[in-house]
């Protein structure tokens, strides 16, 4: 009998939210006991730090020139091949419930086939997935779970306003007035968590007891804005939230951590340079108090545990479906967040540990018999569809560029897995930013600024990741490390796929 493959995914979700990687605040038990009977991959980086590039990686098995998603608002051509096409092809059944985000969301549903799925009752086929529902972090106007919420109109008005005429919104109705904290009074069950979860059993109750099935469920959350249900507060109480580690109370140690970084690091905290969609344009991380850094931390912590229980329901169901046994579950996030690291919030153009670290546990299937593990070689997005065409048994497709996933750091090693590779292309008005990221098993970590409206193209970062894995210490230019820096740049250009020409056009902000 085939395995069924249950993808799930997060958004913006930091390496150290789970439990079963340090955290101490979430109580996520459903994705721990993920770790503990299964492969908790403790070095796993995305190919990308934001959503549309991370999720074609995804989805392909191809890093970010090949696919050609360069940054958000870049269309995946609706006739690119992907890893559901395949497994669909030899006999799987295929969903995906909750994001997609394959196509910008602020783009024309004329254009746009993700943005009228769901005004003209279509559920799919679509990108390989015979059935897709979508759902997003705030209403768009366009997505399934939008549309559903029309059925509850005065709970629905009590969600954030997420976009204004000055793009995003920054109002908040938290206790600090901290940015898009906005808690409401909705009840959890129309909460776009439990209804992604509630979706996909749902579907999965439709098929067949002996269909194999590929299902990714994929949570808005715990992306912002930050606005759960104010029935779950109680969880985590902000006052009693500890601060980052790499958060400094004292403006003049938050400054210095920042000016060891490149430039853009300083432009971004004091708000005098906006290169980064990803961040509201008229938020400035330096007025951040430590407190209102807290309270979103809080908001983030209660929608991870609320992802965790949405979780447990899905895999109680496949218990009591007698599927879970022969279910291999994948769970992993896009990308990152800064969560007041460096006195920062949100993503953007910062190769660093809070934004390409990722939550990656893999639990095979029962049926496989396949012994529990750590593994602390370097793995990524790009080996995902490899990982799936090897659980159905199947040869991945010639365009894949990851390898399945190994089982030991000795399948690793034979696997000649030395590192990782991330890449960030930007174009914001004036300002456009390109860089380029190699993560070493040796411990090192080597980020390239290419030539910008920014910079000229000789600047970069460069950390031993053993000796300082806070990423404190920039080496670039310190002689002593500069055969290393070399070694490892020309490793990066020997090994970077070159970028799609032409390249895709950005069709849209988002």
């Amino acid at each position: 009998m085939k395995r069924n493959i249950l993808f799930i995914t997060t958004d913006q979700m930091r390496f150290d939210a789970l439990g079963c990687n340090g955290g101490q605040t979430a109580r996520t038990p459903a994705i721990d006991n993920l770790a503990r009977h299964g492969i908790n991959y403790k070095r796993a980086h995305n190919q990308n730090v934001v959503c549309m590039p991370a999720r074609a990686t995804m989805i392909t098995g191809q890093h970010v020139g090949s696919h050609g998603v360069w940054m958000n608002g870049v269309s995946m051509p609706e006739e690119k091949q992907t890893v559901a096409h395949h497994l669909n092809e030899h006999g799987y059944r295929t969903g995906l419930i909750g994001k997609a985000h394959f196509e910008p969301w602020l783009g024309s549903p004329e254009t746009f086939f993700e943005n009228r799925m769901a005004s003209e009752n279509n559920t799919g086929p679509h990108r390989g997935f015979e059935h897709m529902e979508l759902a997003n972090h705030f209403f768009e106007g366009h997505s399934h779970y939008d549309k559903w919420m029309d059925d509850h109109p005065e709970e629905k008005k009590k969600f954030y306003p997420m976009m204004t005429d000055k793009g995003q919104n920054t109002a908040s109705k938290g206790d600090t007035d901290a940015v898009q904290v906005w808690p409401m009074d909705v009840p959890k069950h129309l909460y776009h968590t439990d209804w992604v979860a509630d979706r996909t059993i749902d579907w999965l109750s439709d098929l067949a007891q002996d269909d194999p099935w590929f299902c990714w469920m994929s949570f808005p959350d715990p992306h912002h804005p930050w606005d759960v249900p104010a029935s779950e507060l109680h969880r985590v109480d902000w006052r009693n939230v500890p601060l980052p580690k790499l958060y400094r109370e004292d403006r003049a140690d938050l400054e210095a951590l920042i000016d060891q970084k490149p430039k853009h690091w300083r432009g971004y905290f004091e708000g005098s340079l906006w290169a980064n969609l990803e961040s509201p344009r008229q938020f400035i991380p330096a007025d951040m108090t430590a407190d209102q850094i807290r309270e979103i931390n809080a908001m983030t912590h209660i929608e991870n545990e609320l992802i965790d229980e949405a979780c447990q329901r899905v895999f109680d169901y496949l218990a009591s479906t007698n599927r879970l046994d022969n279910t291999d579950i994948i769970f992993t996030t896009d990308h990152g967040e800064f969560q007041g690291d460096y006195g920062l919030l949100f993503k953007g153009p910062y190769h660093v540990d809070a934004l390409m670290r990722l939550p990656f546990i893999w639990q095979p299937a029962a049926s496989a018999n396949i012994e529990a593990a750590e593994v602390t070689a370097p793995v990524g997005h790009v080996d995902l569809a490899s990982t799936f065409c090897a659980i159905a048994n199947l040869d991945q497709p010639d365009y894949c560029e990851g390898k399945p996933l190994p089982l030991s750091d000795d399948e690793a090693k034979s696997q000649n897995r030395e590192f990782v590779l991330t890449e960030w292309d930007s174009e914001h008005g004036r300002i456009d930013m390109h860089l380029k990221t190699i993560y070493h098993r040796s411990g090192w970590l080597c980020t390239c600024y290419e030539a910008s409206t920014l910079y000229e193209g000789n600047e970069g970062e460069l950390y031993n990741m053993h000796s300082d894995p806070d990423q404190l210490i920039n080496l670039w230019d310190k002689d002593e490390h500069r055969g290393k820096r070399d070694e490892l740049v020309q490793l990066l250009y020997k090994h970077l796929p070159p970028s799609k020409e032409p390249k895709l056009p950005r069709l849209a902000p988002v």
